[in-house]
């Protein structure tokens, strides 16, 4: 499948049908998530593959991996309605996934998820950035899940925090690349003042050491 092709796939998931602030619940736009799992399969990390998407929202990341031939996907949100959705893109999308509830700031979560994928080879994450005051660092115990479940991440980050994320895996992982990106924010909640906010971000390819 074509990277264009896969873009336009993805065009079809439906977003959240109430979206949470705190939880920044704001859907991953195709072409950003075309890109990350292209980059993915283009390193050998998606095809044949058991893939996990940690915090996977309606299930664009975790659609996309099995589209571009992942052996197996499990899919894990804390928001029951998201899955709920997730499951109903992954019927349009005509792939198989497995999406579970549960929360990622558990820390029994990594074990429980090793036991429902076994062995995983790649984990693929847009986490929270952290950007509401109730949520900052936020994305640290997606990073830390990530980590104990595979040997290979891609997550989607803030634009400038390649320095946070290198100082903080130091002793468990290393970025080997970085890809940089735009997230269009479509005006979701109230505190927004413009319609659309286009912000840099950058997918980086983790390994654990």
């Amino acid at each position: 499948m074509k990277l264009k092709h896969l873009e336009m796939v993805l065009q079809r998931c439906e977003g959240f049908e109430r979206p949470r602030a705190s939880w920044e619940q704001y859907q991953t736009p195709s072409p950003l998530a075309s890109r990350l799992l292209f980059d993915a399969f283009s390193h050998g990390d998606i095809g044949g593959k058991t893939v996990v998407d940690l915090g996977c929202g309606t299930g664009i990341l975790a659609i996309g991996a099995m589209l571009l031939g992942a052996r197996s996907v499990v899919a894990v949100d804390i928001d029951p309605s998201a899955i709920r959705v997730a499951e109903k893109n992954a019927g349009i999308a005509h792939t198989d996934v497995s999406f579970i509830v549960a929360d990622i700031h558990n820390v029994d979560t990594a074990d429980y998820l090793r036991e429902k994928s076994g062995a995983c080879d790649t984990v693929v994450m847009n986490p929270p950035f952290g950007a509401q005051k109730q949520n900052l660092h936020a994305d640290r115990p997606f990073i830390d899940r990530a980590l104990a479940l595979a040997p290979v991440t891609y997550g989607i980050f803030n634009t400038g925090s390649v320095p946070f994320v290198d100082s903080y895996i130091r002793e468990k992982g290393k970025i080997t690349s970085r890809t940089r990106g735009t997230f269009p924010l479509k005006r979701t909640f109230s505190f927004h003042t413009s319609e659309i906010k286009e912000i840099e971000v950058e997918i980086l390819r983790i390994e654990r050491r």
